[in-house]
């Protein structure tokens, strides 16, 4: 959620166009692309240029992505024509226009933090299915991510926000050790809806 009363659209639309090439991939995808789906539905939810969006479609997936930048969004749909690979991309401001209950398999969420829409993530997830998240922490050794304590996560509120799923993989390094290794400044969780049957 924009904190900063500038146009989110706006805001975005400028940093997509100023920006070169599709980003680097989540590591929380890229670390656990083993518990994937063979098929299915994902959704790369503030999916930015893409490059998430573009990885689930290579996995075999029926991939929509959305973001609130028409910039990032024509800029995925390049990539994916380029590649061969079918994606269905939208301009949607995901704050206002949360996915629908029951609607995906995968959900991965990258970088973007709004907290209201928590619920709804769980919702839309069918049962057996998987979210994928990681986005910036408070406790960081670095100045990478938003500046405002607000847009980035308190210590393990990754965990609460999603407590009703199964967690599967979470990190979360905090600044203990050797701040100059592992993985810093963020969080990240891989978490499974419970089928009825198992609950």
């Amino acid at each position: 959620m924009e904190q900063s009363g500038q146009d989110p659209e706006k805001k975005w639309n400028r940093r997509h166009r100023q920006a070169e090439g599709l980003g680097s991939p989540a590591r929380v995808l890229m670390e656990n692309l083993h518990l994937l789906p063979a098929r299915g539905d994902a959704l790369d939810l503030a999916c930015g240029r893409g490059v998430n969006a573009l990885l689930l479609a290579e996995a075999g997936l029926a991939v929509q992505a959305w973001d609130i930048s028409r910039v990032a969004i024509d800029r995925l749909m390049e990539e994916a024509g380029a590649r061969g690979l079918a994606i269905r991309a939208s301009v949607r401001d995901v704050t206002r226009r949360p996915p629908e209950p029951a609607s995906f398999d995968v959900i991965l969420v990258s970088h973007f933090l709004d907290r209201g829409i928590a619920p709804a993530l769980i919702d839309a997830l069918r049962p057996g299915g998987l979210l994928f998240y990681q986005t910036f922490t408070r406790d960081a050794v670095s100045d990478s991510g938003p500046s405002s304590p607000g847009m980035r996560l308190g210590d393990n509120e990754l965990l609460a926000l999603f407590r009703p799923l199964r967690l599967r993989a979470y990190r979360e390094e905090g600044r203990l050790g050797d701040t100059g290794r592992g993985w810093r400044d963020r969080a990240m969780l891989v978490a499974e809806k419970a089928s009825p049957a198992c609950r």
